[in-house]
């Protein structure tokens, strides 16, 4: 299923390009030649993804919780159920959401750092303006961390997953900032409406893996553990020296 990280952030980076496409054509130059140009831009888009792979590598780290409870099959489900509501609910509910929990300060604060590293311009700075964009509140990066949640592997099973979500972003994200505007603005509208219709086959998919239907590789049927050994122990003979 690590494969459908890639995928999903290969459809979502259309989202991208809506939401945060005029943060990536507001880029800071690096230096005066050409190349440093395509080194910031790219660095930047590595910082995006380095803050995904963490957040992966958090919710690998519940999500290893979950399953040590014994609630594998059900972790899936839940992913796919919570991938749904977040489908349905629009994303400017999740922003009050969050400011009702009161991360409006900290999102305040966030948003001061990258405003400050926007004005530098080095190397460093369009890396870090990267990492602390992936930390912005975003609707797509909720989804994939859902996603994360029951991915194969555990910790770095969700991390690898986060990674490549963030790498299936890349393509288009790093060719927007290179290129500036690459999609119209009303082709942006259309293609955005594809990010709700692959979340939701992702979900699906999910929620067919968790029931343990018996399909190789789409859902199989997870082994029991084998029951512990129960029986009593003859005990040991001793030898008596005479």
């Amino acid at each position: 299923m690590l494969w459908a990280g890639f995928l999903f952030g290969l459809l979502g980076s259309f989202h991208c390009v809506g939401m945060c496409g005029a943060i990536a054509l507001a880029l800071p130059d690096a230096g005066p030649r050409r190349w440093s140009f395509v080194v910031g831009r790219a660095l930047y888009n590595l910082g995006r993804v380095t803050t995904y792979t963490a957040l992966g590598a958090g919710a690998g780290l519940l999500g290893q919780s979950l399953r040590l409870a014994g609630v594998q099959q059900g972790l899936s489900v839940a992913s796919g159920v919570l991938i749904l509501l977040l489908v349905a609910v629009p994303e400017r509910h999740t922003g009050r959401a969050a400011a009702g929990l009161g991360l409006d300060r900290l999102l305040a604060r966030l948003k001061q750092a990258l405003a400050y590293w926007f004005q530098q311009s080095s190397f460093r700075a369009l890396y870090l303006s990267g990492v602390l964009n992936g930390l912005l509140p975003c609707g797509l990066v909720y989804l994939a961390l859902a996603g994360a949640l029951s991915a194969p592997g555990g910790l770095g099973g969700a991390a690898a997953y986060m990674a490549l979500f963030g790498l299936g972003t890349l393509p288009l994200m790093l060719a927007l900032s290179l290129t500036g505007q690459l999609v119209p603005l009303h082709w942006r509208a259309r293609l955005r409406q594809a990010v709700p219709v692959a979340a939701t086959v992702l979900a699906v998919l999910f929620i067919v893996r968790g029931l343990g239907l018996g399909i190789p590789y789409l859902s199989p049927q997870l082994s029991k553990a084998a029951p512990a050994n129960t029986g009593r122990h003859r005990p040991a003979a001793i030898t008596m020296c005479h």
